[in-house]
């Protein structure tokens, strides 16, 4: 469940991680009020429950209430992939120095939690990580360890905090670490983690997202106004017709679409495709048992969805079988067509009759399945993951 940048700052506060002064503001008409009552240049930021907002225009530098009340009514006319922009954060422009990240997450591939900083702040550290590993610094922990603050004062060293803010750096850091653990996080991101001129780090943005099944075990959450939400805040359009299909659907901001065989499965498919490199495009459950009509509407979803790039296929026939799964693959095929190309695999019940439906339908017709790789069990789920992200990143560079 992700947070609103404001909402992970009013954790970030809680857990004594300093953060700028920031108003909350709804209309261009408080937005003129505030800065007025500050006197000081202002950042306007869009809330939204989705990346990409600096690209998006979404982030304004004003030097008076005029000036922020004409960007004020441009932010409020304005969508990010899609979600309207309904509140601005308003916070004091900072006099930047130097910037930082601090981020930890979990490794599902190695049942560890992870800590990640880089002296390269407020770019995509997975853009940072595949272009310049070096400059990653990186910390695994079992879930039960503790950070502690020398651990911590070498980090901050590593990625370059000067000498007389390293324990300040290591102090946020492990309030960092422990506002993950306390609040059952699934991600929380300091990007960027700001040295101003003043020789002042300051958590210039947040990025929270929360483990929503855990949300009841803390009523702090509740009384700031978090409660159980869907993960993007309001559907997509794909969203909603996934919806009245049937279909349990979620956008996300990869370009991988993922077409599981059960959520299990489908959560595997995604941990694996985060650890080869991979960003999922969405997150969908197929159901037990689903017909090769509803398998066919999956892929619909997928493949008129501008930003994916490949698609994943990975089907553990149980409940399911792995035929219909391959009918439904076929049925999409003939009365759709795939404008990109899929890699899929199938284990379990009937997986050798689903490989035998493709191979026919492939001699049948070799320019139905000419975008499509499909593997049976020989093939471990790993190579079908990294071929994913091969495909994908071939896809990108077009």
């Amino acid at each position: 469940m992700r947070l609103y940048e404001f909402e992970g700052k009013q954790l970030f506060r809680k857990s004594n991680i300093p953060v700028p002064e920031g108003h909350l503001v709804s209309s261009p008409a408080e937005a003129y009020n505030t800065v007025a009552s500050l006197k000081h240049a202002v950042a306007l930021k869009a809330q939204v429950l989705t990346g990409g907002r600096g690209k998006a225009g979404g982030v304004k530098l004003a030097d008076g209430p005029n000036e922020a009340k004409t960007h004020a009514e441009q932010l409020f006319k304005l969508k990010i992939k899609g979600f309207p922009v309904e509140r601005v954060l308003i916070e004091p422009k900072l006099d930047i120095k130097q910037e930082f990240y601090v981020g930890v997450t979990i490794d599902r591939a190695n049942y560890k939690l992870v800590l990640i900083a880089s002296g390269e702040g407020g770019v995509d550290i997975e853009e940072t990580a595949e272009k310049h590993p070096e400059k990653i610094v990186r910390k695994s922990f079992s879930v039960e360890d503790e950070l502690f603050t020398f651990d911590a004062v070498d980090i901050a060293k590593k990625i370059g905090v000067p000498g007389a803010l390293l324990r300040k750096a290591a102090g946020i850091i492990v309030n960092l670490y422990k506002m993950f653990k306390v609040y059952d996080a699934k991600l929380v991101e300091i990007n960027p983690l700001v040295l101003t001129a003043g020789d002042e780090l300051i958590a210039a943005d947040s990025r929270v997202s929360l483990d929503d099944d855990a949300v009841f075990r803390h009523a702090d959450l509740k009384e700031m106004g978090i409660e159980k939400r869907h993960e993007e805040g309001e559907m997509t359009e794909r969203e909603k017709r996934a919806t009245e299909w049937g279909i349990p659907y979620l956008d996300l901001d990869g370009d991988i679409g993922m077409f599981p065989g059960g959520a299990g499965f489908g959560i595997m498919g995604n941990d694996f495709i985060h650890y080869y490199g991979g960003k999922p495009a969405n997150f969908m459950d197929s159901g037990g048992g689903p017909s090769p009509e509803r398998i066919a509407k999956m892929l619909v979803l997928l493949d008129e969805n501008p930003n994916v790039k490949t698609i994943f296929g990975a089907r553990f026939g149980g409940i399911s079988r792995c035929d219909d799964f391959a009918k439904g693959v076929i049925m999409f095929l003939k009365e759709h067509g795939l404008s990109k190309p899929m890699v899929m695999r199938m284990t379990g019940n009937m997986w050798r009759e689903g490989v035998r439906l493709f191979e026919e339908a492939k001699k049948e017709d070799p320019s139905l399945m000419e975008k499509v790789e499909f593997h049976g069990i020989e093939t471990p789920i790993e190579e079908i993951s990294k071929r994913a992200v091969e495909l994908a990143r071939q896809q990108g560079v077009k």
